[in-house]
């Protein structure tokens, strides 16, 4: 591959327009999400023409992959972030340390999740959520799962480390890769093979270990100005704590989640399977409208700590304010589609009447407070990219840690399971009231900065 030239690359990020440069930096990132949920959304389709509580399964083990992809994400937000910063300081030798701790940090964190999951499989799936009736299905699935979670953990580093720096493209190149893989092998394997679910869980890391491989590929090479080698790993305990003190609100929020769909699995099960299975396919269709916004919000990021460890203020400013806006329109415009076409889009996937019925009022709920997660979302990526981790921890706190977990348990007691498709739309619309605020002024107070 070609190399970089780092010149052009500080130029790049710190000269042009914003509303180009935002805009190229996300496509690529929202490629890639798109990818990667369109291949979860066919594991959940594929998976759902076997059985109801195959299709719970699903659900079950999505919590699971959160947890392991938080701990990449710890790694590959926090190292991505001071990468990105030292960059814009133009001190190249600080990104390649930075770069290689983390990267093998994450490694190490993922092989001991692979070991201490397969050690403990059935209780793990319990505690997660899973009735008696889903649990041999989530077992089948989710030991590969664990078998993949290395290369979870280090593809979320690299993929990180490549947008902060700007390289987006070649991030998408590694991730689409696998996920197009994931979706031609899933079929073959479940139904041609006929190993049922198993074969979905196989599909799943072999797509993982292949995105690795080019992800690392791409590192190897030298097309990135930060370097993935030993003899750049530090053994120093304070820049392992700058990473996950910088990373640690990516690991909130994503850790978070993974407890708010295991509550909601806990909470829907009284309902029966259908009602997992229906709340299973909600959130792998929110995720699809999420994973767009994060997508742009993504391509914001370097831009903005980039810029900010430049000193250049004003564009830090001015990145916010159109970030903001146009993530707003796109989450819109894709939620009213989702909302008008919510029962043709859950029957996709299940037509059972029950699960038609729960799922299109569930995503319908969900569709109109997904205009509020670009606040949200901008807000919480702002603070992190800049280095603010008390700010930013708070608000990956707010939106399941300090709203929807208590909000799903208190109106699934009150309201039965209306309240259950409730408690995610209603705990978006409370985060955006707290994370609103603080943007806002931070924005302004850019301008003193400047």
């Amino acid at each position: 591959m070609k190399k970089l030239n780092p010149t052009l690359q500080f130029q790049r990020l710190t000269e042009t327009k914003i509303s180009k440069l935002i805009p190229s930096l996300a496509v690529p990132t929202v490629i890639s999400m798109m990818v990667a949920m369109i291949y979860n959304a066919a594991d959940t389709y594929f998976v759902s023409k076997i059985s109801i509580p195959a299709s719970g399964a699903t659900g079950i083990v999505f919590t699971l992959m959160g947890i392991i992809q938080a701990c990449g994400f710890t790694f590959g937000h926090g190292a991505g972030s001071i990468i990105a910063r030292h960059l814009g300081a133009k001190d190249v030798s600080e990104a390649k340390r930075y770069c290689s701790t983390a990267f093998f940090d994450a490694l190490t964190v993922g092989i001991i999740i692979a070991i201490a999951g397969l050690c403990s499989l059935s209780p793990f799936m319990k505690f997660l959520g899973s009735t008696d009736t889903i649990l041999p299905y989530a077992i089948d699935y989710a030991k590969f799962i664990l078998i993949a979670a290395p290369a979870f953990t280090t593809s979320c580093v690299m993929n990180n480390i490549l947008r902060y720096e700007g390289m987006a493209s070649l991030a998408m190149i590694g991730l689409t890769t696998g996920g197009i893989l994931n979706m031609i092998i899933d079929p073959i394997l479940i139904f041609g093979f006929d190993m049922g679910i198993s074969g979905a869980g196989i599909a799943t890391a072999i797509s993982q270990y292949i995105s690795m491989g080019i992800l690392l590929a791409i590192f190897l090479s030298g097309r990135a100005q930060s370097k993935i080698s030993p003899k750049y790993f530090s053994f120093s305990p304070k820049v392992t704590w700058q990473i996950l003190s910088t990373g640690v609100p990516s690991f909130a929020r994503q850790s978070l989640n993974s407890i708010s769909t295991m509550l909601l699995n806990k909470t829907a099960a009284p309902y029966g399977d259908a009602c997992i299975a229906a709340m299973s396919i909600v959130a792998k269709c929110s995720m699809m409208i999420f994973s767009i916004g994060v997508g742009i919000g993504q391509g914001f990021q370097p831009v903005c700590s980039f810029n900010y460890g430049a000193k250049k203020y004003s564009r830090v400013r001015e990145s916010i304010l159109f970030t903001l806006k146009f993530n707003t329109i796109v989450c819109t415009v894709i939620s009213t589609f989702m909302f008008i076409f919510a029962p043709r889009i859950i029957s996709l996937f299940r037509s059972e009447e029950m699960i038609v019925e729960v799922g299109t009022d569930a995503l319908r709920y969900v569709c109109i407070a997904m205009v509020f997660l670009p606040t949200v979302m901008i807000a919480n990526m702002c603070f992190q990219a800049i280095g603010k981790t008390g700010r930013a921890f708070f608000l990956a706190c707010s939106q399941n840690g300090l709203f929807y977990i208590p909000l799903i348990l208190l109106l699934s007691y009150l309201f039965k399971l209306k309240g259950i498709e409730l408690a995610q739309p209603c705990a978006y619309v409370l985060a955006a009231c707290v994370s609103g605020p603080l943007l806002f002024t931070f924005s302004h107070s850019l301008k003193n900065k400047e």
